[in-house]
């Protein structure tokens, strides 16, 4: 499922214009990522959370010249599933 599907199926359950429902969908979804460029986590209960995993910069290798460089530390967004979605998925 992608996101043009989401506004669809919202679009066709809801009975609304699929205008409104691609302004809904779009509302949650830049909510959820300014939520997590300022740091915050999300937690959906059933479903999962969102969290930004912090990595620290380390001393790597270029592959192509054998060259030393340095990697600088970086963020990223990180999924853990929640309990009750594990469980449903493992079950079908």
């Amino acid at each position: 499922m992608n996101k043009s599907d989401m506004i669809t199926i919202l679009a066709e359950k809801k009975s609304v214009p699929v205008k409104v429902s691609e302004e809904i969908i779009n509302t949650i979804f830049n909510s959820m990522t300014d939520t997590m460029i300022a740091g915050g986590k999300i937690e959906i209960r059933g479903f999962g959370s969102f969290v930004i995993k912090e990595y620290a910069g380390y001393s790597g290798r270029n592959p192509k010249s054998g060259l030393a460089v340095e990697v600088k530390p970086k963020k990223s967004p990180f999924f853990k599933v929640g309990k009750e979605l594990k469980e449903r998925v493992d079950g079908m």
